[in-house]
């Protein structure tokens, strides 16, 4: 695939997304709990599929939680954050050291509401137009390792696996992702809200359903595709 043929690809799935409109509804605004944004960084890789960066967390992290866990560039709203895109692109730059003004904000998607967590969460879509002016550079007291995943293996069920859970009396799965890159020598896991995010991401940029049955919590507060 030619440079001018990426370039064109990128700019309409851009223009596509743009046009997205969130379901306001599901509004962050709505939410009386913390609010946090992550960034789902997309670029086209050597093998002209889309790939999504991602981040394995420190082990030293004092949430319990997160440490350790594979998740997308983001984190809590700031006081100077201005917006959601504020916020992804600031946690972005702070911890992998993604300048913003490499990235083109798409969209920004209806927040996860998680409940249990008191957060909600809400995806900013940007596209790295020019994957070679990103020098990785992360912030060891928060960011393990840099890594990317093709974006359309989270519709696939190839290295997928999923664990039944139930909350309040609803049943819904809890979806797995195995990848290795090939610059790797280990393997990461994907799972939990990260994955969600991105089978949400993935259905829409593709405009096409999981071949899995996904079966969300409904805490998570997002609409079907």
């Amino acid at each position: 695939m030619s440079g001018a043929t990426e370039f064109n690809k990128l700019q309409t799935l851009i223009r596509r997304l743009r046009s997205y409109k969130p379901n306001v509804l599901s509004s962050q605004e709505n939410f009386p709990g913390k609010s946090s944004a992550v960034l789902v960084c997309l670029y086209l890789g050597d093998d002209g599929e889309l790939h999504v960066i991602l981040t394995k967390r420190s082990s030293n992290l004092s949430s319990h939680s997160d440490a350790g866990e594979v998740a997308l560039p983001g984190g809590k709203r700031d006081e100077g954050d201005s917006d959601d895109v504020a916020t992804a692109l600031r946690e972005a730059h702070e911890e992998i050291g993604l300048d913003p003004s490499l990235v083109t904000v798409a969209s920004v998607l209806e927040p996860f509401i998680t409940k249990q967590r008191g957060m909600s969460v809400a995806p900013v879509i940007g596209f790295l137009t020019e994957k070679e002016a990103f020098k990785p550079d992360p912030n060891t007291a928060e960011v393990e390792e840099i890594f990317d995943a093709p974006l359309e293996m989270f519709l696939k069920n190839e290295n997928r696996r999923a664990e039944e859970r139930e909350h309040e009396g609803q049943r819904y799965l809890l979806h797995y992702f195995d990848y290795k890159p090939e610059d790797k020598q280990k393997n990461f896991t994907i799972w939990a809200l990260t994955a969600g995010i991105l089978i949400r991401v993935a259905s829409l940029v593709y405009q096409r359903s999981s071949e899995f049955l996904e079966l969300k919590p409904e805490f998570w507060n997002q609409p079907k595709i």
